[in-house]
Parts: C-alpha cells; sequence; structure tokens
C-alpha cells in the first residue's frame, strides 16, 4: 500500500509543474487580451471578446479532449494531405499545459482588464504628458496598480486552476489525480487513495492562498489609510 501513496506524491509534484506553467500560459494570454479588449481597434477587440465567451461558455472537459483527440486527428489529417507518411502524437504534459493556460488565459484576460479600468485614467495620460512612453508608462504606473486590483480575482483563478488540474488524468497524464486512480482500481479501497488526494490539493491550495494573501497586503501598503478619507 506504501508504494501506492508513494506514487501518487510523486504524482503531485506533476501536479504542481502542469499547474504552475499553466498559470505561467495563462498570464501570458490574460495580459494580450486584456491589451486587446482595452486597444479601442474593432478587429482586436473582436478577436477578444470571442475568445473570452467561447472559451468561458464551454466546458473545461469538453475544451480538453477537443485538443487533445481534435488536435492529433487535425494535425495528422494535414500531415496526410502534404503527402506524409508521418503521424504525430500531442504529449499529454504538452495538452493538459496549454489547454488549461489557454482555458483561464480568458478567465485572466477580465481579471486583468478589470484591474486595468480601476486605474483612474489620468494617472496614464500625466505620464504621458510627462514624455512617457506607453510601456514606460505600463511597467512603472499600470502594472504595479493593476496588480493590486487584480490579486483578488487572480487568486479565485488561480485556486481553481490547481483543481482543474485533475482533468489531465483523462488524457492519460500520470498526476496524481490518475494515481489514485490506478491504484484504487488495483486494491479496491478508491476512499482512502482519493481523500489522500484530496488532502494533498488542500494542503497545495492553502500554501498557495497564503502566500498570496501575503503578496496582497504588501501591494495594499499604504492604500487604506488613503480610502478612509
Amino acid at each position: 500500500m506504501s508504494a501506492y501513496y508513494t506514487s501518487i506524491l510523486e504524482g503531485a509534484v506533476l501536479t504542481v509543474g502542469v499547474s504552475l506553467l499553466a498559470l505561467l500560459v495563462a498570464v501570458v494570454l490574460g495580459l494580450l487580451g486584456a491589451a486587446a479588449k482595452l486597444s479601442g481597434k474593432p478587429l482586436w477587440v473582436g478577436i477578444a471578446t470571442v475568445y473570452t465567451t467561447v472559451i468561458r461558455g464551454v466546458p473545461e472537459l469538453v475544451v480538453m479532449l477537443l485538443v487533445f483527440y481534435g488536435g492529433t486527428i487535425g494535425l495528422n489529417h494535414l500531415l496526410e494531405q502534404m503527402g506524409s507518411q508521418h503521424t504525430i502524437d500531442i504529449n499529454p504534459f504538452a495538452a493538459g499545459v496549454l489547454t488549461i493556460g489557454f482555458i483561464y488565459g480568458a478567465y485572466m484576460t477580465e481579471t486583468f482588464r478589470g484591474a486595468i479600468l480601476s486605474i483612474p485614467k489620468g494617472q496614464m495620460e500625466a505620464a504621458w504628458a510627462f514624455g512617457m512612453g506607453r510601456v514606460q508608462t505600463f511597467l512603472r504606473i499600470t502594472a504595479p496598480q493593476m496588480v493590486r486590483y487584480a490579486l483578488p480575482g487572480f487568486t479565485n483563478n488561480w485556486l481553481v486552476l490547481i483543481k482543474a488540474t485533475a482533468l489531465v488524468s483523462l488524457i492519460g497524464l500520470q498526476e496524481m489525480t490518475y494515481l489514485a486512480k490506478q491504484a484504487s482500481a488495483a486494491t479496491r479501497s478508491p476512499f482512502s487513495f482519493f481523500l489522500f488526494t484530496a488532502a494533498l490539493f488542500l494542503i497545495y491550495t492553502t500554501v498557495s492562498l497564503v502566500v498570496l494573501r501575503k503578496l496582497n497586503a504588501r501591494y495594499s501598503l499604504g492604500t487604506k489609510r488613503a480610502d478612509l478619507r
């Protein structure tokens, strides 16, 4: 029995890797999506709107299966049309990271967009009046304040993203949920293994909450008193 628990712990390391890399993808897509929605250019606004509307309206499981199975079929069909005899199998780890990142990039887009809109526009206009470029204004004026406004929504998205990593077990990635299912099938004691897996997820989310709350407190320094005036 102990060997099964050890394998689940090893799978937990893979779960952490998937969630952190997916978060990186989601943050990049979220920043690009927010920039597109706030650009004022109809084409970019339209693309970002379709992205956030469709992805937030389709279940994560469906998107995961479409990317993994549909992507494999589509790539192999394309190679066949090009006359190639080679076949491509999408790596489950890459598929899991990119799909979860792509899904939660839509949620991060709305989080970052709302955070940027919460910053008084006059601050950016003042920076431009002082000769700052758009990139410099974003790095020095917008980004530090955006982090403070975005952290509550970012925290919620991150916690849901962590739990969504369990979906990658359905495409064969041997993270802790997959290994818990294998162990429960072999020993016919699902309760103990899934309870152990749930405890690992709880530890992961609890540590994340502690870290993000400290980060929120850090970025909120000097703001509460000003809000009371």
